[in-house]
């Protein structure tokens, strides 16, 4: 599965740094493609401080409501395509842990198809859910956390 990540999304990944409270790595990472086909696989973290994280995702069916405070989220598909949708209002929320909700649905929210190539941002406080998934659904996650 050779696909190649746009330069974008890893420059907005750096540009989290900017904002590390920890020191961030001082040294360029490169992410060979095997090893990623290893993560996405089963999707996965792929790096993560304090700032960022960079994550693998992988559905197969739809999931449940997230809502971070701290962290905006940007996805881009790489394989598959599935309905996701943002905004609303969630029901029945859970705090699992610090600074993170889960939640059954989302009651007025706007759906979204996506598809590979496609980007979307969720800013942090935002509901957001995976409705409907056709897949394997792959999605590289950019989290930058405020």
């Amino acid at each position: 599965m050779k696909k190649l990540i746009p330069l974008a999304l890893l420059s907005l990944a750096a540009a989290g740094l900017a904002f590390a409270a920890d020191a961030p790595p001082t040294e360029v990472i490169q992410f060979e493609h095997a090893k990623l086909d290893a993560i996405f696989a089963k999707g996965g973290s792929i790096l993560a401080n304090s700032k960022y994280k960079l994550l693998a995702g992988r559905r197969v069916e739809a999931g449940s409501v997230e809502v971070h405070a701290l962290d905006t989220d940007v996805f881009y598909v790489v394989e598959g395509s599935a309905t996701f949708v943002t905004g609303g209002t969630v029901t029945e929320p859970k705090n699992t842990e610090a600074n993170e909700v889960r939640g059954k649905a989302i009651v007025g929210g706007v759906p979204h198809h996506l598809s590979q190539g496609d980007v979307i941002i969720v800013p942090k406080g935002v509901p957001h859910w995976f409705t409907e998934v056709n897949g394997p659904f792959l999605y590289f996650v950019v989290k930058v956390t405020e």
